[in-house]
């Protein structure tokens, strides 16, 4: 019974996170780059490399609710959107009759500090204990980075260009920046590593193919 009652409990946060998505990509006019898809995607992401982990880290299980909720909620305190601050603190309350006041702290420093712009400015934070779930967790957005179409979307509904102009903006972020993920190893868990590779080649198929269709 104690199981299923934690799998009860686990299911029903994951239902609020998603809700939450959705609730507050609405009021700050997230688009969908950014919004429910993209949060799926990089929970789902975050659930595989969690399964993966926990075979040598089974201490990861007290941590899951963390990884997970971080995962879903990771876009709805972006700055592109919004203060960051504020954004981590709306989320923290909207979980707060669910999580631990010491869980909700560590989601915040891992949402607060799992972006590739922060990561290549700052490094990674020190989180001791937490520092696999915070692994995790930046991983799985990484690995929804090699997503073209998605950064196309970006560009054409934040800056409203047309979708030629969008695919040559992405061309150049996935130069400067998805297609060197790997080689600055910034991939540590051997799920990551192994996925990272998959996803990059078929980017670099997509990416040759949408450079042929627009004769770029």
């Amino acid at each position: 019974m104690k199981i299923v009652s934690t799998m009860v409990s686990l299911v029903s946060l994951i239902n609020h996170g998603f809700k939450y998505v959705i609730d507050t990509s609405e009021h700050f006019k997230i688009d969908e780059s950014h919004a429910l898809k993209h949060s799926m995607e990089v929970y789902g992401f975050a659930k595989r490399i969690y399964e993966s982990e926990f075979k040598t880290h089974p201490e990861l299980e007290q941590q899951r609710e963390i990884i997970y909720m971080s995962a879903i909620g990771h876009d709805m305190c972006d700055k592109k959107y919004m203060d960051e601050k504020d954004g981590i603190i709306r989320y923290k309350n909207h979980l707060s009759n669910l999580m631990s006041s010491s869980d909700l702290e560590i989601m915040g420093k891992i949402i607060g500090t799992m972006s590739y712009s922060k990561v290549k400015t700052n490094g990674y934070p020190d989180l001791g204990e937490y520092q696999l779930a915070y692994d995790i967790v930046r991983e799985a957005d990484l690995l929804s980075a090699y997503d073209i179409d998605r950064c196309i979307m970006y560009s054409m509904y934040k800056e409203s260009v047309e979708y030629s102009e969008g695919l040559k903006r992405a061309l150049e972020l996935f130069d400067n920046r998805v297609f060197r993920m790997r080689q600055d190893h910034l991939f540590k868990t051997e799920y990551s590593r192994r996925e990272s590779l998959k996803l990059h080649k078929k980017a670099k198929n997509d990416v040759e193919s949408l450079k042929n269709i627009l004769d770029i």
